[in-house]
């Protein structure tokens, strides 16, 4: 698939339209995405500040996505789980920044090389416009060769 046309029916993706996420680059290779959130009255929480569900929507599928077009079709991946743990209220825009590194990749691909399944946990800091960490979020993936 083409980064661009991922990115645009990312952003029409109702759960994101519906809380204001927004993909804002997919790489060439699709080794890396960046991802942000301002915050707005519809993704507030009762105090005032970035709703944990949304902050961790905002995570969600693209570790997986990325590496389904890098491994290509010949292999299932599957986003089996993941955790959000929440270090700072989030307020104004939050972004996040998924980079998948060649080492992961050849790893992944000699660990499974076999047929056997592999599971890698990759995690991804959502950040503030000062930089300070928001939420640390792990992704569990579920990889094998068909």
């Amino acid at each position: 698939m083409n980064p661009s046309h991922l990115r645009w029916r990312l952003n029409l993706y109702p759960p994101y339209l519906g809380t204001g996420i927004r993909v804002t680059h997919i790489a060439d290779d699709f080794r890396r995405i960046l991802v942000e959130m301002p915050l707005r009255w519809y993704n507030k929480n009762y105090v005032g500040t970035h709703f944990g569900g949304s902050l961790s929507a905002m995570t969600d599928p693209h570790y997986m996505l990325m590496m389904i077009q890098i491994l290509g079709r010949e292999y299932i991946v599957w986003d089996q789980s993941g955790t959000i743990e929440y270090r700072k209220p989030g307020r104004g825009r939050v972004r996040a920044e998924f980079v998948i590194k060649d080492a992961l990749v050849e790893d992944i691909r000699t660990a499974t090389a076999d047929g056997s399944r592999c599971l890698r946990t990759l995690l991804v800091d959502v950040v503030d416009e000062e930089g300070d960490v928001v939420a640390h979020v792990t992704r569990t993936l579920y990889i094998r060769k068909k």
